[in-house]
Order: structure tokens, then C-alpha cells, then sequence
């Protein structure tokens, strides 16, 4: 399996989109260089007030263009870094990948994935009815569905730019489907 990286973004402040950037540097343990959610523990604004101790597994927000022209066709104008992902990819599965999966990206960086990103009604301010296309409860299964990317830490740092490759390396089975972090 494998892809490409198409656009990198951080903030340095809270907000609900990142600005795209010509590259972003990630730094091993921490996430990405400059950005508000690097750091050993949880940097999530709402889950710092009463879980502030909890390991990072947010680090670095992932999220696959497809998902972009999905919403295309339904109506929604979505474009890189406006769900607040730093990576973002294309050719890769990435809700398809097993907790642990790790991502090469370009030629140092490496990312392995903790999880799911549970979207935040946050997402509604942004396009109206945006969150019901990203997160939806199967009435047949009763599972939900998350389709707002994954989350990741940095295992080893680099630069990673638009245009790199990205690599998937799975873990030994058996393999852990991802649950939301």
C-alpha cells in the first residue's frame, strides 16, 4: 500500500482550520514543530480541561482527500486543512488501517496510527450539516462511522511536504481495528 501526501498544515492557535504550508517538520514524541497539539500530553482544547495528564495520541490529524470529493458530490466545499488535519493524503485507506499501522512519510518521518478522529460539533459552524456526513450512526449495525481521518504519533521525526510518498507498514496480526482517540 502506499500514496502520496498532497498538502501539509498547522496553527500555532486554536482554531477549527489550519493554514496549509509548503512544509511541516515533525518532531518525534511531540507532533508537528509550531502547530497548537504537539506535546507529550493530550493538546486537545475541550479534553485538557479534565484529562490534562493523558498521553498525547493526537499529535499529528491525517485525512484522505477522497474524502474531500465526497462531500463534493454532496454539496460541500471542503479543501485541505479545513478540518483541522496537518496531513493530508491521497491513495491511502486510511480508516481501513489497524491501530499501530505506520506511515513513512517522505524519507525520515514516521507516524503510527492510534486511532480515529471523532469529529466535533465544531464541524457544523464551519459548513452547516457537515457533521452528518462525517459521523453518522448505521441504523442497521448500530456502529458509527467515523470519517473525519486519523490520528497519529510521531515515531520518527522529518520533513514531510506535498508531493512525498507515503508508505504503510502494517503491524503482526492480528490486527486492531481503530477506535476512536
Amino acid at each position: 500500500m502506499g500514496g502520496r501526501v498532497t498538502a501539509v498544515s498547522r496553527n500555532e492557535r486554536y482554531g477549527f482550520s489550519k493554514p496549509t504550508h509548503p512544509f511541516i517538520t515533525l518532531l518525534a514524541g511531540l507532533g508537528v514543530e509550531g502547530d497548537v497539539h504537539a506535546g507529550t500530553t493530550i493538546r486537545h482544547q475541550f479534553r485538557m480541561t479534565y484529562e490534562p495528564d493523558l498521553p498525547n495520541l493526537r499529535q499529528v490529524h491525517l485525512m484522505h482527500e477522497e474524502l474531500f470529493e465526497e462531500l463534493a458530490l454532496k454539496g460541500f466545499d471542503v479543501s485541505a486543512g479545513q478540518l483541522g488535519e496537518n496531513v493530508t493524503t491521497a491513495g491511502v485507506d486510511l480508516l481501513g488501517l489497524p491501530t499501530g499501522a505506520l506511515l513513512r512519510l517522505g524519507e525520515e518521518a514516521v507516524l503510527e496510527v492510534t486511532g480515529l478522529r471523532n469529529p466535533c460539533a465544531k464541524i457544523n459552524d464551519f459548513r452547516q450539516g457537515l457533521l452528518g456526513e462525517v459521523f453518522a450512526l448505521d441504523p442497521v449495525s448500530g456502529e458509527f462511522t467515523f470519517k473525519s481521518g486519523v490520528m497519529a504519533v510521531v515515531r520518527a521525526g522529518g520533513t514531510v511536504r506535498a508531493g512525498d510518498t507515503v508508505e504503510v507498514e502494517l503491524p503482526p496480526p492480528p490486527h486492531r481495528t481503530l477506535e476512536r482517540v
